[in-house]
């Protein structure tokens, strides 16, 4: 586990229950619950899991934050997109689309809400010129494992590496802080405020790191 701290969680605008200032959270345990506004899957699963979490355990020492960040579809993972959705429910794009289908919305608009604080990750403009070492460093981020691959497979890889970052406009700072694969994703800080999990997609251990963390003085 690499030395990021909670410090490298970058947040641009809080939307509710800020401004936080993430380091006078050391003394809990700290889970943030990265999403995108479109995405389906963060709603259907990571943040009604976030909310759980943060039901069961905050009155034991979790610090539970949602933050939006925004890896692609720039237009629609927006900080107004963001506003809306915690200040009327109302979801958009293929979120709107997949919750529609599930039946999750109630009248069009999220039956839940979600209680912990919200941030926008912070996005700027990307302006970091493409060159063969950047897709090389990129593709040594995102798969640990990318040394390992034969020369065909290596070169497949830094092909879509090359094509991601020529299409990509904006970078969102705590998503590439934390080399994070996409989203749901959520990073996990101990008491210590040290990072302990970074993970991505839908996990079944998530409960049992955040009581082993809370148990842990």
């Amino acid at each position: 586990m690499n030395n990021h701290s909670l410090s490298d969680i970058s947040v641009a605008a809080w939307v509710q229950g800020g401004p936080i200032v993430l380091n006078n959270l050391v003394g809990s345990v700290v889970l943030i619950e990265v999403f995108q506004v479109n995405c389906p899957g963060c709603f259907i699963y990571s943040l009604p899991k976030a909310i759980d979490l943060h039901e069961r355990y905050h009155q034991h020492g979790l610090v539970v934050i949602g933050l939006a960040t925004a890896f692609e579809d720039y237009d629609k993972n927006t900080l107004e997109n963001l506003q809306k959705l915690i200040t009327t429910g109302e979801v958009i794009g293929e979120t709107l689309k997949a919750l529609n289908q599930y039946g999750i919305l109630s009248e069009g608009k999220l039956p839940w809400k979600i209680p912990f604080a919200v941030g926008m990750d912070r996005v700027v403009a990307e302006t970091e010129p493409i060159t063969d070492k950047r897709v090389l460093r990129y593709a040594g981020e995102f798969l640990p494992n990318f040394e390992n691959l034969g020369d065909e497979q290596k070169r497949l890889v830094l092909h879509q590496v090359r094509h991601y970052l020529e299409q990509k406009s904006m970078k969102a700072e705590t998503f590439e802080n934390f080399a994070l694969q996409g989203t749901p994703s959520c990073i996990l800080f101990d008491r210590k405020g040290q990072l302990k999990d970074v993970s991505f997609g839908r996990i079944d251990y998530k409960q049992a790191m955040v009581e082993h963390c809370i148990k842990e003085k």
